[in-house]
């Protein structure tokens, strides 16, 4: 049984099946657009860039780029990662190698690396190698909204109060941070713990959210190689077991290191 319908309505007007599917030319009512889909923003992929003397690179460089590379995969836009060799290191003694020398080991390095490439744009500069030029330049390069890393080692950033210019860099880029055990970041210099108070991330993601400004601690297992270690088995006459080989056989080609004295460097 129908419900009643109330009075003033009107007597109710029936509707053949044709017109029920197809308004009358008289109806002025028009069929509803299908709603409109939500545009998304696109992955955004997140560059970062290994930056250090690499005199020599050896497989400890590599276990960093790849232990970043890996940690870095799943990220929506997914990564790219690449060397950046310094021409005239401001923080220590001249390398052992020129520059053109480092730059063609880590490119013999990288070539069995497909993830991995070199970016010699320090080299192209007459200026010392301060890594705020460096960001400023990419910076400039990719746009202010591209989401950009640095990756360096627990004790490189540790002196980062001693670079050029260095509180700029949090503007410019994110900091990843290689540690490895026995390399506390609990303790830093007072200034670096105030800078980087509220920048600590727990998770990669937050590197792909924002263009810059964080600090993620990527974790390392222990690696025996050092560049000290390599350029005292080169300055021997020894072979590295901690040089790639292609990168053995251009060391010994050029006789780099021979004979000269090891000193402490990365």
């Amino acid at each position: 049984m129908r419900a009643h319908r109330p009075h003033g309505q009107g007597p109710r007007r029936r509707r053949s099946v044709a017109a029920a599917r197809a308004p009358a030319g008289g109806d002025r009512r028009r069929p509803r657009a299908p709603p409109a889909r939500q545009l998304s923003r696109p992955p955004v992929r997140l560059r970062v860039y290994y930056g250090g003397t690499f005199d020599p690179v050896h497989v400890g460089h590599l276990a960093v780029a790849e232990a970043a590379r890996a940690a870095l995969a799943d990220l929506p836009g997914g990564v790219e990662l690449a060397f950046v060799p310094a021409a005239d290191p401001p923080h220590r003694a001249a390398p052992g190698a020129s520059a053109e020398q480092r730059a063609t080991m880590l490119e013999l390095a990288v070539a069995s690396h497909a993830s991995l490439t070199v970016d010699r744009r320090e080299l192209r500069r007459d200026t010392p190698s301060y890594t705020v030029d460096t960001l400023r330049e990419l910076r400039a390069e990719l746009g202010l909204d591209a989401p950009l890393a640095w990756l360096l080692g627990a004790d490189a950033f540790a002196g980062l109060p001693s670079w050029h210019h260095w509180q700029e860099l949090f503007a410019l880029a994110h900091l990843i941070v290689a540690v490895r055990p026995g390399h506390d970041l609990a303790v830093l210099p007072p200034a670096l713990e105030a800078a980087c108070a509220g920048r600590w991330l727990l998770a990669p993601d937050g590197l792909a959210m924002a263009p810059a400004g964080g600090v993620w601690r990527l974790p390392m297992p222990p690696h025996p190689a050092s560049a000290t270690a390599v350029r005292a088995d080169l300055a021997a006459g020894r072979t590295s077991p901690w040089l790639p080989p292609a990168v053995s056989t251009y060391a010994a080609g050029q006789g780099l290191y021979r004979g000269r004295h090891p000193d402490p460097g990365v």
